[in-house]
């Protein structure tokens, strides 16, 4: 992180620990703050609290899956944060138009990929 810049807040939805447990070492390595939720439900209650900058979104989890969470998040008064999916499904770009997601990314992704969207979402003003 040059030039003093504030580092923004991620939030890492995905039912896979081991997926959310890499990207949240990895951005945390870059400076990021971030939370985790296992499915949309928690990841909602983590939204109130966190104002998160950027979530970076699964698609198909259990108790609630990302098209039923991006409804109930875009219900709620604002501000909203940019809706990233990253999932491993074949129609990543149809699923991203479905919800009107600000972006997505297929896995298996690419660490600098990664960092690229988040960077780019984050440094966008709400």
């Amino acid at each position: 992180m040059g030039s003093g810049a504030k580092p923004g807040r991620v939030l890492v939805v995905d039912d896979d620990g081991g997926i959310r447990e890499f990207v949240r070492t990895v951005l945390l390595e870059e400076g990021y703050d971030v939370a985790e939720a296992t499915d949309g439900r928690d990841a909602l209650e983590r939204a109130k609290t966190m104002r998160p900058d950027v979530i970076l979104l699964d698609m198909r989890m259990p108790v609630m899956n990302g098209w039923e969470f991006a409804r109930m998040y875009r219900e709620r008064p604002g501000p909203h944060a940019p809706i990233v999916i990253v999932t491993a499904a074949l129609d990543v770009a149809k699923d991203a138009r479905d919800i009107g997601a600000d972006g997505f990314l297929a896995k298996p992704f690419q660490l600098d990929d990664l960092l690229d969207l988040v960077g780019r979402h984050v440094a966008t003003p709400g």
